[in-house]
């Protein structure tokens, strides 16, 4: 029985939870309701009490200036206070939808200076502003940096991860609450994660299937219309209805997916065929060079030669023409071509010269 190689491994698989039974999925699990969304904070800050591996440029200097002056300490001007103690950092977060006042969210922290390290360090307390330039939170706290890096006396360094970025678990307080749309109106609109027509009409079926007619109405590929209650507190339990409830989605559209970096090649199970005869081989040119040298005998006139001589051959592998009869599935897709050896680069040419023959019933994506 001829092996299977590792990379149609994943194809085979494939072909099996393919025709397994169809399951439905929440609709909490492929869509979300419009407007309750997460919001991007950043801000700049110092971080201190690093151990030497701070920052060395005056930009960090000219902050901790600044940072001082807020605090009623004038330095002498001319003076340029350097220390290797502290770094200039980025910090991001991610405020959560409905998230209060007081509640606390994670941040990280990234050094934008020439920091080696901020492993030890305590980010002080800074502003974290959103699109709008409001500041939504206030972070501070100690670092929990995962990398490692050290320095040996003769220039010998090792690095572990990266050093130069940490976070800080709950390291912000939310000041401010960003207003949804969620409590206004009585109705709800659910996007899709991945928009499909099928999908999205399936979805308004079977809400209306199981909360009554005329509930649910697609609106498009993505978003579908749902009819809420005015109250707030009934809304929050009907959207925990309508999140629970199954949706078989439909089948993805027939893709062949080619990563050109790794070799990888995924084909779903929608890929069809038409008939197509398909012959793989590999042309193989070997060159070796075998100079002869000629040596005149003792005493003689004659000077020392050297003649290129080259071995030219040519192998060719005796790969057998294999057929594509009309709507081949991916099973006997993967075995013909498991047949002749191919492998994920010979796997790429076979499927591009067959979309190009216009026998390739399936988009070829090449990322």
């Amino acid at each position: 029985m001829t092996a299977i190689p590792r990379h149609l491994i994943f194809l085979l698989t494939l072909i099996m939870f393919c025709s397994g039974p169809v399951y439905a999925e929440r609709i909490k699990d492929i869509a979300s309701i419009q407007g309750v969304r997460s919001n991007q904070l950043v801000g700049y800050g110092l971080v201190v009490g690093l151990n030497t591996s701070g920052d060395k440029n005056r930009f960090t200097g000219q902050t901790l200036r600044s940072m001082l002056g807020r605090f009623g300490l004038t330095l002498p001007p001319g003076i340029d206070p350097k220390s290797k103690n502290i770094a200039a950092v980025a910090i991001q977060a991610e405020l959560p939808a409905f998230a209060k006042p007081g509640q606390t969210i994670d941040v990280t922290v990234s050094s934008i200076g020439d920091s080696k390290s901020l492993r030890g360090g305590t980010l002080l307390m800074s502003p974290l502003k959103g699109a709008d330039g409001q500041v939504y939170a206030v972070a501070q706290g100690s670092l929990v940096v995962n990398g490692l890096s050290a320095t040996g006396q003769d220039g010998s360094r090792i690095t572990v991860n990266n050093p130069s970025v940490g976070r800080i678990p709950n390291g912000a307080t939310v000041e401010r609450t960003v207003s949804t749309p969620f409590a206004e109106g009585n109705v709800l609109i659910f996007n899709l994660h991945t928009p499909d027509f099928t999908t999205a009409n399936r979805m308004a079926e079977s809400i209306n299937r199981d909360l009554g007619d005329n509930t649910a109405k697609p609106i498009d590929a993505t978003s579908v219309s749902v009819r809420a209650p005015f109250d707030p507190g009934q809304k929050v339990s009907f959207a925990s209805m309508v999140e629970n409830i199954g949706v078989v989605m439909d089948d993805a559209p027939a893709r062949v997916i080619v990563n050109s970096r790794t070799g990888t090649v995924v084909i779903n199970s929608k890929v069809r065929v038409q008939p197509a005869a398909v012959s793989h081989g590999s042309l193989t040119v070997t060159i070796s060079e075998s100079p002869q040298v000629s040596q005149p005998g003792p005493f003689a006139n004659g000077r020392t030669v050297v003649t290129p001589q080259s071995d030219v051959q040519v192998e060719e592998e005796k790969n057998h023409m294999f057929l594509f009869n009309a709507g081949v599935s991916l099973d006997e897709i993967v075995r013909a071509v498991n047949n002749v050896g191919a492998s994920p680069s010979d796997l790429v040419a076979i499927l591009e010269a067959l979309k190009s023959a216009g026998a390739l019933r399936a988009e070829l994506i090449v990322i």
